[in-house]
């Protein structure tokens, strides 16, 4: 079963960095679209019984990507591949995770199920924002983290020698900060807040010590920016003496990014999960690479060797 990678048009450039690493052939395909924006995909080559993987995030604009990769598993489905990976680095509609409220729909279940009922054998992700969407597919889930790429990053600048504190944004967000303060031998505290309503957060309590420390603001993704700025003021009241944020998905809707290079936090590290634009206009924003971590994942799937032997040091 030969190995395929073929990449949607939401992340091109993440795409070719993946094949790169795995010193691959890159997938020939074309993604079209008619007059009036349905979409129109095209495979070159024959894919009968490859082994295939389609790196496609569902990022913004969401719903395009959403349906780019549901007609990209369609004509791989029908061009008889042996299996079909959807690698997807960021996972649109994961916040949707349950009911809050009557009357709400549960997104993240509706798009598992779009996806499986496309044709996908296996699904691989990095950074869910809840770890339960992994249950809402009814085909197996490779969930990798960041973690040890951003704890890295930490270690050779620095950072990581400095008297640190790695922060959640909020309750939800312990394990994944309680990840890379294991990671860098680092205590955690929980920055507690309340959204009186969606993409707005107030913090009503810092639970930890953080005086005089190197703080490490880590959440999943960065969407308005609205939980990390709101995180670096309460901070800032607590006496931290700086600031680096951390995310794994640089949404950053709107003037986010802008707002969070004129904030107090020093340095924004996020990775490519998502395609940064005018990457260039903001100097304190980071990004770090995932593709040799979705490589390494996809050699081991390809190779039916265990993923998470990558995460074991």
């Amino acid at each position: 079963m030969s190995l395929r990678v073929y990449s949607g048009t939401a992340n091109p450039e993440l795409g070719r960095k993946i094949v790169s690493h795995l010193a691959a052939r890159p997938g020939r395909m074309a993604v079209d679209r008619f007059q009036d924006g349905e979409l129109n995909v095209k495979i070159g080559e024959s894919t009968r019984d490859a082994d295939v993987f389609i790196v496609q995030p569902t990022s913004p604009p969401v719903h395009e990507n959403v349906m780019e990769l549901l007609i990209i598993i369609d004509a791989f489905r029908r061009a008889s591949a042996k299996r079909i990976t959807a690698v997807i680095p960021y996972y649109g509609y994961a916040r949707q995770d349950k009911k809050l409220k009557p009357r709400e729909p549960i997104g993240a279940k509706l798009i598992a199920n779009l996806i499986v009922t496309a044709g996908a054998d296996r699904i691989l992700a990095v950074d869910l924002h809840a770890g339960q969407v992994q249950g809402f597919f009814d085909i197996p889930v490779d969930h990798l983290v960041a973690a040890p790429i951003i704890a890295d990053y930490l270690v050779k600048k620095g950072i990581a020698k400095r008297d640190i504190v790695v922060v959640s944004p909020d309750v939800g967000g312990v394990s994944r900060a309680s990840q890379l303060a294991k990671l860098l031998d680092a205590p955690i505290a929980i920055n507690a807040k309340r959204r009186p309503k969606p993409n707005k957060a107030e913090v009503v309590e810092t639970v930890g010590d953080v005086k005089g420390k190197t703080a490490i603001l880590l959440d999943d993704m960065i969407d308005t920016g609205g939980s990390m700025l709101e995180g670096a003021e309460a901070l800032t009241k607590r006496g931290v003496k700086e600031i680096y944020a951390a995310a794994t998905h640089p949404v950053l809707s709107g003037d986010a990014a802008a707002l969070l290079s004129a904030s107090r936090i020093k340095e924004i590290i996020v990775t490519d999960t998502i395609p940064l634009r005018d990457r260039d206009k903001y100097p304190k924003i980071t990004v770090l690479s995932v593709a040799s971590l979705l490589g390494d994942a996809i050699r081991r799937i390809h190779r039916h060797m265990s993923v998470s032997k990558l995460f074991e040091r």
